[in-house]
């Protein structure tokens, strides 16, 4: 059903053939290096994102000025307030 064992090795020796050693070697030193750029990038894209959710979650985060507004009349207990 997928490739077998022996499959990969024959595709592995035509791709030898057709390319060179020296030229796979290269291909794949390019290949790996993409990838670390793409995970590097990923990184620093999710490094901002984070940075910027919490640049937001300190701006709501307001709670010296709601504490400064609260009046004296709700820092009474409910039975004074009732009379």
């Amino acid at each position: 059903m997928g490739i077998g064992m022996r499959e990969l090795i024959i595709i592995l020796l035509v791709v030898l053939l057709v390319f060179g050693a020296k030229k796979l070697r290269t291909i794949g030193s390019d290949l790996g290096a993409a990838v670390r750029g793409f995970k590097k990038g990923m990184d620093e894209g999710d490094a901002t994102e984070s940075l910027k959710q919490i640049k937001q979650e300190a701006a709501d985060a307001d709670f010296a000025d709601t504490a400064k507004t609260a009046s004296p009349a709700n820092d009474q207990k409910p039975s004074d307030r009732n009379g």
